[in-house]
């Protein structure tokens, strides 16, 4: 008989052709419609989309565990799906005259940084690391700052839009930095992974 922990947290599988990994692949394809509504000010349009989008990413971790489908694919595409979401919406925040341009320059560099450590650990059979809570953090603050930004830039004549905009702006200036400390984490990580199989 199945543990109870087993029951809700199944081993990951090698199955590709699942609900969750549907769901997740559909996030991935969404994120280039919202990048551009965002860069061409259609905020209201990008924000309902990313609103479906993000809805979806926690009905495919429910179904995943509730249905035993959680897969080593499913594992390794929500977190690509969220590095895209961050990049590609910071980018367009940038094209847009919204964000300045070295805030894109920031994330593009920890996402080659972190890469780079990928494809090394790779090389040496190790899989992703696990997710770091400084990471998870990271992410969520950057998130919602690009929310933030989007809501601002509906009506920047309107004074409270305003005062969104430099909260969202501080907000996102905190997130990349806790991006960055995860990414240091990751990459003390990984070198002692590397170190361990040269010894």
């Amino acid at each position: 008989m199945a543990s109870e922990d087993s029951k809700y947290s199944p081993e990951a599988r090698d199955v590709i052709f699942t609900v969750p990994n549907a769901i997740s692949a559909l996030r991935i394809i969404s994120i280039p419609f919202i990048a551009w509504l965002i860069a061409e000010h259609r905020m209201v349009g990008a924000l309902i989309l990313l609103a479906i989008s993000s809805a979806s990413d926690g009905v495919d971790g429910l179904i995943a565990r509730k249905c035993n489908q959680v897969s080593k694919i499913g594992q390794i595409l929500d977190p690509i799906a969220d590095r895209l979401l961050i990049l590609c919406s910071i980018l367009a925040l940038a094209v847009c005259n919204v964000v300045p341009w070295w805030m894109v320059v920031l994330v593009i560099a920890r996402d080659v940084v972190m890469g780079i450590l990928t494809l090394a650990l790779a090389q040496h059979d190790y899989g992703p690391l696990p997710v770091h809570f400084v990471g998870k953090t990271g992410t969520a603050v950057l998130l919602i700052s690009i929310v933030g930004l989007m809501v601002a830039d509906i009506d920047r004549s309107f004074m409270p839009f305003n005062w969104l905009h430099l909260a969202a702006i501080a907000c996102a200036i905190w997130g990349i930095g806790l991006y960055w400390l995860a990414g240091v984490l990751y990459l003390r990580q990984g070198i002692s992974l590397l170190r361990k199989d040269r010894e």
